[in-house]
């Protein structure tokens, strides 16, 4: 059976949240973003590897590992200037221990609500495939297309409505191939595709991801007020009563 490694991105400064620290070291009903991350990953697949992408010039790390459970048994890779650039130096961390046809799931540090029954549903339904897809969410919500109007209002305008009956938020893990996301992942950034996802990369190889239902509370803590909701959602889910 192929192995499953959980390559975990976790270099980011997290500009947008305002805060005088990474986001995934903000304090989320008493205990790190990054701890809440790792246990449900730990929770959903405990014989799979975890691979962790850091900032070299990480400070925080060593303050919350030991509240981590199994962290010395991780797989440690320095992060990279862009999320893609920190992937692929997650997956050559591990080039000499994993196959080509092993699954990568490549998480964000910051969903920290991702539920384990998700986590298992993507792998169960993918096992058999041969390129691999993202856990999503249908859109909901009518969609609009804008464009900058031309005065000083800085506000934008709708050129138009969008069609959203095919249209998904990407969630992830997303989950790969080892061999087929390294070589996608290369090959895009030699060719100055812009790849914002695994998935992307995949795609511009020209394979088709599949898309597998999530839930929606699987958000990603960005804004400030995410924190909020991701209180709410973690307490929803009868984990956390305190």
């Amino acid at each position: 059976m192929n192995k499953i490694w959980l390559l975990v991105p976790a270099a980011g400064v997290g500009s947008r949240m305002q805060a005088d620290r990474p986001k995934q070291y903000l304090s989320l009903l008493g205990q790190p973003i990054i701890q809440h991350t790792l246990e449900r990953l730990q929770q959903a697949l405990p014989q799979a590897k975890i691979v962790l992408c850091l900032n070299p010039d990480d400070p925080y790390w060593p303050e919350y590992c030991d509240q981590i459970s199994g962290h010395q048994a991780f797989i440690f890779a320095e992060g990279g200037k862009e999320r893609c650039d920190t992937v692929l130096n997650g997956l050559a961390a591990i080039a000499e221990q994993a196959d080509d046809n092993d699954w990568v799931l490549v998480h964000d540090v910051a969903r920290p609500c991702v539920r384990a029954e998700d986590i298992q549903k993507l792998v169960s339904e993918l096992s058999d495939d041969d390129v691999g897809g993202i856990l999503a969410l249908p859109v909901a919500d009518t969609m609009k297309r804008a464009q900058p109007t031309s005065d000083d209002s800085n506000l934008s305008r709708i050129s138009e409505t969008v069609d959203r009956n095919r249209l998904w938020h990407a969630l992830t893990p997303q989950m790969f191939r080892y061999v087929l996301l390294r070589q996608s992942l290369n090959q895009a950034l030699e060719q100055g595709a812009v790849v914002t996802d695994e998935a992307s990369a995949i795609e511009w190889a020209g394979y088709q991801p599949a898309l597998v239902a999530g839930q929606r509370d699987n958000i990603k803590v960005t804004h400030p007020d995410d924190l909020y909701f991701a209180e709410l959602f973690l307490t929803a889910q009868g984990i956390y009563t305190s």
